[in-house]
Parts: structure tokens; sequence; C-alpha cells
């Protein structure tokens, strides 16, 4: 009784874990009221020791059976520690003790969450919302669950219901960006962060998220507004930097993103991506060395990052070291094998070369991972051309018109392979498809065959385009 009395106080959450470790060191049994079992637990789960702290939740049923609070917190743990039946059945007895804490419903909809069971997540989410004095957490997990459902809509209301609830949860901020994202509705989502500015005007997080709003509507300059917004409220917000960087390049000011890029090195540890895309400014501005040095620190801070191995062979290739940025390049591929810019720069590479069939074969591959590439046509039927293989030059044409009949550039090129192969009746359809596409790029065709501005005939075509 004398015990009892003495540590029947909230004890101080240092003192109640001291005593409980002594507890087990002595293979004794020591009596800890309510708040102190629940502040040991804490240290425990804070600590990133489950298994202690579950421990101790035994301790603390077995000295309070009628606290359903220990019966939650053990149901919490064996839930992380992926016990799921357990889970429930600890979940089970808290709620016969105390059917109206919320805590039960909102960790029971977390497990059948994770489970992919999500109707059941729902009902017992919406009897935590019932219950709950605060909801905006059980909202944004409400709002996951429809996510996950593929229902961003409904996720978008209960985002909005969250925020509602709390102006300040940042979370919510950023699954709405990512909801409208998803729809690509980002007018929307600029009049929503607009309007929540308008009410929460310090708010950094919504005017990070309106900025890459304004980003994804490629209205760069309001982009940059939005961000420096944001990094006036939040000076060290990294991703604002990085992400106005990203908006300046996009405006071509590569000097000034460099700049802005150097900034978030004073906010956070280097990485491998602002590495890589200060390299790629200077790469645009054409001061390979810089470029190549820090395409160079991304490749030895992240080996699996195919943009910077594919900048240091851009800096080579500019250099007209074609063997050495062959090399990056088939670097980058064997990270990203289905990336057709690669492939585009490979082919280039071996056809500076004179390695004519790796050339064609590169090309053949950009082409069927990306056939809107209208450069990647030409460039593939030049060298069939060159090749002397017209009717080759000219199938690829055609397949290259079949993918983007809009393409004046792939017509223009079809005359001149007609020509070249004295197909004179069919060479004058094509120029009136390719003059009816864009009549002012028919200098493409005396481009390739000067001789052609000599014919009268074609002339007099395209005179009849001419504005």
């Amino acid at each position: 009784m004398e015990e009892e009395f003495e540590f029947g106080f909230t004890e101080d959450p240092k003192f109640s874990v001291e005593r409980y470790e002594e507890m087990i060191r002595n293979h004794d049994q020591y009596f800890f009221d309510a708040q102190a079992f629940e502040n040991i637990i804490d240290y425990y789960i804070e600590k990133n020791d489950p298994a202690k702290a579950l421990q101790v939740a035994e301790y603390a049923i077995n000295q309070h059976p009628f606290a359903a609070v220990f019966l939650i917190k053990q149901a919490q743990l064996l839930a992380i520690t992926n016990h799921t039946g357990a889970a429930f059945a600890a979940l089970d007895k808290a709620a016969m003790l105390e059917a109206s804490d919320a805590d039960i419903y909102i960790i029971r909809g977390n497990m059948y969450e994770s489970m992919e069971r999500y109707a059941e997540a729902l009902e017992n989410y919406e009897k935590a919302l019932d219950l709950a004095e605060e909801t905006d957490e059980i909202l944004l997990h409400i709002a996951y669950v429809y996510q996950n459902m593929g229902d961003y809509e409904t996720s978008i209301t209960y985002l909005k219901l969250c925020l509602k609830q709390n102006m300040e949860n940042q979370d919510a901020l950023y699954e709405l960006a990512f909801c409208y994202d998803v729809l690509d509705n980002q007018e929307e989502s600029v009049q929503f962060y607009q309007q929540y500015i308008d009410t929460e005007p310090y708010s950094y997080a919504a005017w990070y998220n309106l900025g890459n709003a304004f980003t994804k509507l490629s209205l760069f300059e309001k982009a940059i507004d939005a961000y420096d917004y944001a990094i006036l409220i939040k000076d060290s917000f990294a991703s604002a930097y990085f992400n106005k960087g990203n908006a300046l390049v996009n405006l071509e000011k590569y000097a000034e993103a460099i700049e802005v890029y150097r900034h978030t090195f004073e906010y956070e540890q280097p990485n491998a991506d602002t590495y890589c895309a200060i390299g790629e400014c200077y790469e645009k501005l054409e001061q390979m060395d810089d470029a190549r040095a820090f395409y160079k620190k991304s490749v030895k801070m992240d080996p699996k990052l195919a943009d910077a191995w594919f900048g240091i062979g851009v800096t080579l290739d500019f250099e007209e070291r074609y063997f050495e940025a062959l090399h990056f390049y088939k670097k980058a591929l064997d990270i990203d094998l289905t990336n057709a810019d690669y492939w585009f720069a490979i082919a280039d590479a071996e056809y500076k070369l004179g390695h004519m069939q790796e050339a064609e074969d590169a090309y053949e591959k950009v082409v069927e991972l990306n056939p809107m590439d209208i450069d990647a046509w030409l460039d593939y039927s030049s060298i069939l051309y060159e090749d002397k293989r017209l009717e080759g030059a000219i199938e690829i044409m055609s397949e290259g018109i079949k993918n983007n009949p809009e393409a004046a550039e792939l017509y223009y090129r079809m005359v001149a392979y007609l020509f070249a192969k004295g197909e004179y009746n069919e060479a004058l359809n094509q120029l009136e498809l390719a003059l009816a596409a864009d009549p002012e790029k028919h200098y493409i065709l005396f481009d390739y065959l000067p001789q052609l501005q000599e014919n009268k005939v074609i002339l007099d075509i395209i005179n009849r385009y001419a504005k």
C-alpha cells in the first residue's frame, strides 16, 4: 500500500523509464500509474524500439486490465510489427472496454487500408469521424483511401474538408496538388491555391504548390513569383529554390538558374539531382568543362542517375569526342533502356563515327520507342539515302508520315526522295500535301536537293501556295 501510494502520482517521464528499466534488470514487479506507463511506451516508440514498447504495454495491461488505452497502444504496436491478427484482437478487447474511443477505429481503418480492404477502412474511418474531437487527420486518411481506389475527385472533396478543419495541414495541401496533377486539372488547382492564399497568405506550402501548378501550365514567370513568396516566408525552403531553378531553365535563364540551384546547398546537403541540373545549365551555356564537372559530381553521388551519365556524353559530343561520348551514352542506356533520347544520341554518335549499321539499328529503336520524333525519321531515312537505298528511305518516310500526318518536314523530304528516284508524278502529289501542311517550310526541299530550285514546275506549284 505504501509503495502504491508513493508512486500513485504522475512521475517525471525520465524517472519512470529509469524505474522501469531497473525493474527489468532486477526481475522485479513495480507499480506504475497509467500515465507513467503511457510515458514509458511513448519513450520506446520515439526511440524506434517497438519490441520494448510492446513489452511495456503487456506490463501495463496486467497492472491496469480495464484501461483501454493500453490495448489500443498494444494494437498500434502489433500493427507496426505486422502482427495484424493480434492487433485486431487487441482492438476488439479495447472496444469492449471503451467503444467510444476514436483511436480504435482509426487504427482498424489503417490496417484495413494497408490490406487494401477499402470498404472496411472507410467504414471504420467514418465511425472515428463521429467520435473524434479533431478530425483533419481522419479526413486525410479517407482521402488516401479514395486515392488508392482511383477516385481522385472524391479524394479532393475530403482533402478540402480536411483543410477546412485545419488550414495548416501540410500533407493535405500537397496531396491536393497531387490529385489535381493526376486529373490534369491545373486550372482548378491554381484557383484553389489562390483562394487558399487569400485566407492564409503566409502559407509557404500553398505558394509552393501554386508555383508547381503554374509550372505545369507553362506559366513560368508566374511560377517564379509564387516560389519567391514561398522563399520569402520560409527562406530555408530548398525545394522552392530547386523548382524556381527549373522554371528559370524553362525560360532559358541558365545563369540565374545556376545561382538559384546553388542556394539549395545552404539549406540541405547537395544531392545528385541538383548537381545534374547545374550541369545541364552549364551545358546550355556551352561551358562544357563546368558542365562535365557537375555531371561527374552527380554520378559520383548517385551512379544510377542516367541523365548525368548522358550529360557527360553530351559535353564530349559537343567537343567532337564521339567515341568517348558513345561510352557515356551507353552507360545511361544501361540504366534506362527505353529512353528514346539516349538511343537518338547513340545513333547520331555512331553515324559520326561512320558506323552506319549501328546507327541504323539505333534509329530503328528510336522510332519504335517514340514514333512522334520527326527528326529521328528524317535522320534514319538519310542514312538509307546516303547508302543509295532509295526504296528503304522512301519506306521509312512513308512510315514516318503515317505516324505524323501533320509534319510538313516529312512530306518535303519524301518529295526529295521521290524526285531522286524519278517518280515525278508521285513527288508532285506529295509536294501538294507538304505545301498544304506548311508552305513556309518549302526551303527544306531545296536544302536537300538544291537543283530543284531550277525546276519550273515545282516553283509554279510553290508560288500557288505562297502568301
